[in-house]
């Protein structure tokens, strides 16, 4: 039988487009401190997500998802950078 350690809750933030946080059940927040959940706004569940299986997370490592889980009760996801779109035209202007 598989055991729960393994399986992760995870949440978009309200506030944040593309910030994420990782918690080890649903609506356990008791690691994540009251600043960090006043500047991510109510959590909204995505989906439980198994660290340990063969799919691997997008954008984080699944090791170092589960070893922040482990080590501090959450991991969060910030959102990606902002694409520099001038920078990826002159990119592709030089590859022609």
């Amino acid at each position: 039988m598989m055991t729960n350690t393994n399986l992760c809750a995870i949440y978009k933030s309200a506030k944040k487009e593309g910030m994420f946080l990782y918690v080890p059940k649903r609506e356990v927040f008791e690691q994540v401190p009251e600043s960090l959940l006043q500047i991510f706004g109510k959590p909204q569940f995505v989906m439980l997500f198994n660290l340990t299986g063969e799919k691997q997370l997008k954008r984080a490592k699944n090791e170092e998802v589960l070893q922040a889980i482990q080590t501090q009760g959450f991991y969060l996801q910030m959102p990606p950078p902002p694409e520099n779109l001038l920078e990826a035209f002159l990119e592709q202007k030089r590859s022609l």
